[in-house]
C-alpha cells in the first residue's frame, strides 16, 4: 500500500499516511484537531527491491508512476503560489 505525506495548512504538522492510490484521505489533523486542513505534499518514490531485476527498467517505471501521481499536486501548488501575494523582504 502506498504511503503519502500530508501537511496541515493550519499548524503545518506533517503526517505520513498509508492508503490506496484511489482512496481519498479526509481526516482531521492530529495536532490541532481541525478538519479539512490536510493537503497532500510531494514525496520521493520509495523503491523496494525484492529480487534482482534489471534495475534501470524497474527504477524508470517506478519514477514514471511517481511523477504521474504527483503531477496534479504540483499543478495545484503552482496555482496556489501564483495566486499568493508576496511582500518584498
Amino acid at each position: 500500500m502506498p504511503r503519502y505525506k500530508y501537511q496541515c495548512s493550519n499548524c503545518e504538522h506533517i503526517v505520513l499516511v498509508f492508503h490506496g492510490m484511489n482512496d481519498v484521505f479526509k481526516e482531521k489533523c492530529i495536532m490541532c484537531k481541525i478538519e479539512n486542513t490536510l493537503k497532500k505534499i510531494l514525496t520521493r518514490p520509495t523503491i523496494v527491491q525484492k529480487e534482482p531485476i534489471d534495475q534501470e527498467q524497474e527504477v524508470g517505471e517506478i519514477t514514471k508512476e511517481h511523477i504521474e501521481s504527483n503531477r496534479e499536486i504540483l499543478m495545484q501548488q503552482k496555482k496556489e503560489a501564483k495566486e499568493e501575494n508576496y511582500e518584498p523582504s
